[in-house]
C-alpha cells in the first residue's frame, strides 16, 4: 500500500476519533465529523468551550483512529493546527471540509465555531484479515506544524 491507496482509504471516512491531551496528562477522545486533504491533513469543526478546542490550544499534540470495515485501522499522530475561519488563509483544507460536510457552512454562523487541521506525522495502517498486514507511513515536519 502507497500512499495514494491510504489517502482512498482515509477518504472512505466521514467519522475519527481524535484524541488529545488533558490539562493533567490524561488522554481524551471524541468522535468528530472528519474531511480528508489530499496531503492527507485531517479537518474538522468543533466549539471553542470543547475540551478538545482547549487541549489542542494546549498542547497541539494529536492523534486521530480510523476503524473498519472489517480489521482495517489507521491510527495517525501528528499535530494540530486552527484553520482560519473565512478568508483566503485556509480556503482550501475549509473547501475539502465543505465537500465532505456542506453543512459546516451554516455552521459558520455559530458565535463558538472553530475548525483544526492535524498535520500527519506517523501512521501504522493494519489490515488483520490480510495477514495480518502493519505498514507505518511517515510525513515530514512542516514548518506550520512546528
Amino acid at each position: 500500500m502507497g500512499k495514494m491507496e491510504l489517502l482512498a482509504y482515509m477518504r472512505t471516512h466521514r467519522l475519527a476519533v481524535i484524541s488529545s491531551v488533558g490539562d493533567q496528562g490524561e488522554p481524551q477522545s471524541a468522535l468528530v465529523g472528519i474531511a480528508v486533504s489530499p496531503s492527507h491533513e485531517v479537518i474538522f469543526d468543533t466549539v471553542t468551550d470543547s475540551r478538545k478546542h482547549r487541549n489542542l490550544l494546549r498542547d497541539p499534540r494529536a492523534s486521530v483512529v480510523l476503524s473498519g470495515p472489517e480489521e482495517k485501522t489507521l491510527q495517525l499522530e501528528g499535530r494540530a493546527r486552527p484553520l482560519a475561519l473565512a478568508g483566503e488563509t485556509d480556503a482550501d483544507l475549509r473547501a475539502v471540509y465543505y465537500d465532505v460536510w456542506p453543512d459546516g457552512r451554516e455552521r459558520l454562523r455559530w458565535p463558538n465555531l472553530a475548525y483544526w487541521c492535524i498535520q500527519p506525522a506517523w501512521a501504522p495502517y493494519s489490515d488483520f484479515a490480510a495477514g495480518p498486514l502493519i505498514e507505518a507511513f511517515v510525513w515530514p515536519v512542516s514548518r506550520s506544524a512546528t
